[in-house]
C-alpha cells in the first residue's frame, strides 16, 4: 500500500484534498505535527467530504517519531530542490511519499540525508510550487501508475447507457 506523508501542514483544504485522494485510492496518509489545524476543523472536513471517516490516518509528534514508527520506509521526496524528476522515480508499492508544509515545504536538513530519493515536478521558472494537493495527487498517480494501478478500478461505466465499445 502507498503512503502520503505531510510533513507540518498548515491549510486544513489541502489536506482534506488528499485525504480524500488517500481513500480513492487506498493511500495511508501519515501527518507530522504541528499541524496547522484541528483534525476536526470545519475546512478539513468539508475537503474531504463524507470520506474523512473511512480514510487510514497517522498523527506522529515529529519527524523522529515518524521514522521510529516506520522503520525501514523508503521515502521519496517532493521538492523543487530536487535532482530527479518525479517520472524517474522507480515507486515500490509500500514507499512512502513525503511533502512539506505549503509556506516552506520539507526542511533542507531532512532533504540532505535523501538527496537520491528527492524528486521534482517540473513547472515554469516563474512559479515557486504547485499547490500542496496537486503535487500529492501528481506524484501519487505516477506511484500507481507504476504499480499498475493495483486493486483500483480502471474501466468507466455510464449509469443509464452503455458505451459503444464497452469492454466490462
Amino acid at each position: 500500500m502507498l503512503n502520503i506523508v505531510l510533513h507540518e501542514p498548515e491549510i486544513p483544504a489541502n489536506t482534506g484534498n488528499i485525504g480524500r485522494t488517500c481513500v480513492a485510492t487506498g493511500t495511508r496518509l501519515h501527518l507530522i505535527k504541528p499541524l496547522g489545524f484541528s483534525l476536526e476543523e470545519k475546512q478539513l472536513r468539508r475537503a474531504g467530504l463524507d470520506y474523512w471517516p473511512h480514510l487510514d490516518v497517522t498523527v506522529y509528534e515529529d519527524f523522529a517519531d515518524f521514522l521510529a514508527r516506520n522503520p525501514g520506509a523508503k521515502l521519496y521526496m517532493a521538492s523543487t530542490k530536487g535532482h530527479l524528476l518525479y517520472t524517474e522515480a522507480a515507486y515500490e508499492p509500500d514507499c512512502y511519499l513525503m511533502f512539506g508544509k505549503e509556506s516552506a515545504g520539507i526542511p533542507e536538513e531532512i532533504l540532505l540525508d535523501y538527496e537520491e530519493t528527492t524528486v521534482r515536478i517540473p513547472m515554469n521558472a516563474q512559479i515557486r510550487s504547485l499547490n500542496l494537493s496537486n503535487s500529492a495527487a501528481v506524484l501519487l498517480y505516477e506511484a500507481l501508475r507504476q504499480n499498475g494501478f493495483a486493486g483500483m478500478q480502471t474501466q468507466g461505466r455510464l449509469h443509464r447507457l452503455h458505451w459503444k465499445t464497452d469492454k466490462i
